[in-house]
């Protein structure tokens, strides 16, 4: 696959997912988890470390930000949201604040607003 046409195809996910965050139909299975696992490698450059986890399931989940890190079991700094509106987060149609407020996004621990430091992915 040339460059160019690697450009269009990103070019026809950005505008299929963009639709579906308007309200349009969503994109399939397989654009879904792409557009969420390649969004969620883009946080972990932006954020290096392995202080907080952010999980979409069933999608992914990524470790970022700076800091302790955890062990065993369940880190203590967890971000948990669905796909819908992780990738609304990281295109910036939506706000961390207002995903919280809705109940869509749950954050526990102290480390978990450095996510949203990031937020929009660039």
């Amino acid at each position: 696959m040339s460059s160019e046409d690697a450009g269009a195809d990103g070019d026809a996910l950005g505008d299929a997912l963009s639709a579906w965050l308007a309200g349009g139909d969503g994109p399939d299975r397989a654009v879904l988890r792409a557009a969420v696992k390649e969004s969620l490698a883009a946080l972990a450059r932006a954020a290096p470390g392995r202080s907080v986890e952010v999980r979409v399931p069933p999608f992914g989940a990524v470790q970022c930000v700076a800091g302790p890190r955890h062990g065993r079991g369940t880190p203590p700094n967890v971000v948990e949201t669905d796909a819908r509106t992780w990738l609304a987060l990281a295109a910036g149609v939506l706000s961390w604040d207002e995903a919280v407020q809705d109940g869509a996004l749950r954050a526990s621990g102290s480390r978990t607003g450095e996510v949203a430091r990031h937020l929009p992915l660039h």
